[in-house]
């Protein structure tokens, strides 16, 4: 996980003779793990002062600031938002708007590391995607830990704030809402079902359920129910036209029972959810589930069909959908399905990227399109709880 993969890179960096400095949540969650020891760290809050950081450690100085950042007596977001940056895409501007959050999920660590909610002023934040806009930008990314907790920190919330940014946002650029967990987004589903259906904002929400099992949301301490996050899905769906709603699990908790699991089958064979990720419950030390007793790894983790990694696969659409299509593999190299949605040109094919297609010619008097393709499976492995049925 993220701190294996950190330890790694920073034995890979020392190996090389490097002085390494370390940034993000992992050394701000647990400062005195020990592969950190005589390391100089920059905590959460602190990136602005990474410069110092590194002069620091170039001086041979060993520098650690974990602090928080005040408004007040208040924890602010974090570092100013008009700090320079380099972005990786120069047409996307990512806004954090407030940092921390407001749960105690049993599982997660990001409390440990982030905090208490901390919320950015809106002027801050629209000042930063005007800014952005001048420089160019087509795209504004609102990001967080949660989204819908958003300004109840400092008297206002998540959808005056974007109301307030439709406002700047111009025309031929568009902007997209991060992560919100269900019960925060139960209490404005109303407006936001209105400002994802603006012109300028994507019709896009993740909505993380993590389990099927309202017992099992009960042992992770995620303070809704199955039915909480239902009717957010439904009451998104029925007012937003095109709506996409991503989601989350995680398989394996070690509450789970194979009908807990069963429960989480049906709810996402019942949403069909075009964006699902799907993680395998992972101790993180320190949090109450690391405490629980485990499922044993074999029993969640299985290599899904081998014999077919690799290769090259023919794959029978059986129905497609906005953002994808679903099908299964076939044994005959050439074959006819029903039609997509809608009539395509020869060769044309709607709703997927990046695959290879081939076609055949068709007698014209047969009422359907013919839509066969071949794709390369890449996966090593996936949860043996997989959802199958989606793909």
């Amino acid at each position: 996980m993220l701190d294996i993969f950190l330890r790694n890179e920073i034995e890979a960096g020392q190996k090389q003779g490097k002085l390494v400095v370390v940034a993000g949540c992992v050394p701000q969650g647990a400062p005195k793990t020990d592969f950190l020891r005589g390391l100089s760290v920059v905590g959460v809050q602190q990136i602005d002062r990474v410069v110092e950081v590194v002069e620091e450690t170039l001086k041979g100085h060993t520098v650690r600031l974990f602090g928080q950042k005040k408004d007040g007596r208040r924890k602010a977001g974090g570092a100013s938002l008009l700090l320079p940056k380099v972005r990786k895409n120069p047409l996307i501007e990512i806004i954090p708007i407030n940092t921390g959050c407001l749960n105690q999920c049993t599982y997660c660590k990001t409390k440990h590391a982030r905090g208490e909610l901390g919320s950015y002023p809106p002027d801050q934040i629209v000042q930063r995607a005007r800014q952005s806009f001048e420089e160019g930008v087509c795209e504004l990314w609102l990001t967080s830990e949660d989204t819908g907790t958003y300004g109840r920190d400092i008297g206002t919330n998540l959808p005056e704030l974007l109301w307030q940014l439709v406002e700047v946002i111009p025309d031929g650029c568009m902007m997209r809402v991060g992560m919100t967990n269900p019960p925060y987004i139960l209490e404005h589903l109303e407006e936001m079902a209105h400002i994802l259906s603006h012109p300028r904002v994507f019709s896009f929400l993740h909505v993380p359920v993590q389990s099927g099992s309202d017992a099992v949301l009960t042992d992770m301490k995620r303070e809704y129910n199955c039915s909480d996050f239902q009717r957010v899905v439904d009451f998104l769906t029925d007012r937003v036209p095109g709506v996409t709603i991503a989601t989350d699990i995680i398989c394996g908790f070690p509450t789970e029972t194979e009908e807990d699991f069963q429960e989480t089958l049906r709810l996402c064979h019942k949403n069909k959810f075009p964006s699902l990720f799907i993680n395998q419950f992972y101790p993180r030390p320190g949090t109450p589930a690391a405490r629980m007793p485990r499922i044993p790894t074999q029993e969640v983790l299985v290599p899904l069909q081998a014999e077919l990694l690799g290769k090259m696969v023919t794959v029978q659409i059986t129905s497609s959908h906005k953002h994808c299509m679903m099908g299964e593999p076939m044994n005959e190299a050439l074959w006819v399905s029903p039609g997509l949605s809608s009539p395509l040109p020869p060769g044309q094919v709607s709703g997927a990227t990046n695959l290879r297609f081939k076609t055949q010619a068709m007698d014209s008097q047969v009422p359907f399109s013919l839509v066969p393709f071949t794709c390369i499976f890449v996966l090593l492995a996936v949860l043996a709880r997989f959802m199958w049925f989606l793909f």
